[in-house]
């Protein structure tokens, strides 16, 4: 067979659930790869030294925050680092950099969840981004445990629950395999009941209708296509080496995992790369 290739922009890779498995389509250009079709083959990833802002498309020496430029990075309030921390949102400060952005993304609902994925832990999500969001941090298992009105008040429900269970992924552990099987359910319970004081006052504040317990959703499990789970994670830096070039053995969360390293694709939004296989 000869080696096929696509030159383009890489996107972070787009997913959804068929029978709790995960699939991944990755953009590269006009074109959608079917990941999961890949894996077994040998590819061939070369970074062809460009890289275009994800936003406005200007051309940029270095990417910022996953693939912006710059003065998007400033600009933006995708951008804000109050993405990162929902407790710190200032749209209602009158300070928020794109307040109709900030309408639409930011002023609806949001889910509280808990995940499995290094371990259990707590986060939030559009209510639009589920089950995506679970998918993008490798979650084998999640369940959501609140709904809220806005993302400032998932931000701080969230702020209650991480000062008893961890609120990040360690990616490291995430992509070595499976972790433990938990009880998310019981430990909505625990951790609920831990926080209950602060959660009445944020009903009281806020209003009991913006701040809802889910207590009649079932936990939602995901299956990864992974092959083999690496023992030691090496991870590709394209910008030192911009050639990769191994055996596809999975896909977890936004990484490839080859039989000689693994990469966060999410990473390298707006990165040109030529992807070859005799698979494509």
């Amino acid at each position: 067979m000869s080696l096929s290739s696509l030159v383009g922009p890489v996107a972070k890779m787009k997913t959804r659930l068929a029978d709790e498995l995960a699939m991944y389509s990755m953009p590269i250009g006009d074109e959608l790869v079917d990941m999961n079709a890949l894996i077994g083959s040998s590819l061939r990833m070369e970074f062809r030294q460009q890289i275009n802002c994800v936003h406005c498309g200007r051309l940029t020496k270095k990417s910022f925050n996953q693939g912006y430029c710059y003065p998007c990075f400033q600009r933006l309030a995708q951008c804000d680092s109050c993405i990162v921390s929902p407790e710190k949102c200032h749209y209602f400060e009158g300070t928020c950099r794109e307040p109709e952005w900030g309408e639409s993304h930011c002023l609806i609902d949001h889910i509280v969840y808990l995940a499995n994925s290094s371990g259990v832990k707590v986060g939030i999500t559009r209510g639009t981004q589920v089950p995506t969001r679970w998918i993008d941090q490798g979650a084998v298992a999640a369940l959501p445990i609140f709904r809220v009105s806005n993302r400032l008040q998932s931000g701080l429900i969230e702020t209650l629950f991480k000062a008893h269970v961890a609120d990040k992924t360690s990616w490291q552990a995430m992509l070595k395999g499976e972790p433990g099987e938990v009880d998310l359910a019981a430990r909505r319970d625990e951790l609920t009941a831990l926080c209950k004081s602060g959660i009445s006052e944020l009903q009281e504040r806020h209003g009991i209708q913006a701040i809802q317990p889910i207590n009649d959703v079932a936990v939602q499990n995901i299956r990864f296509p992974v092959e083999t789970y690496p023992v030691k994670v090496k991870s590709f830096n394209l910008d030192k080496d911009p050639l990769i070039e191994g055996t596809l053995l999975g896909i977890k969360a936004q990484y490839l995992i080859f039989d000689t390293g693994v990469i966060n694709i999410r990473k390298y939004a707006g990165y040109h790369i030529e992807l070859s296989s005799e698979s494509l």
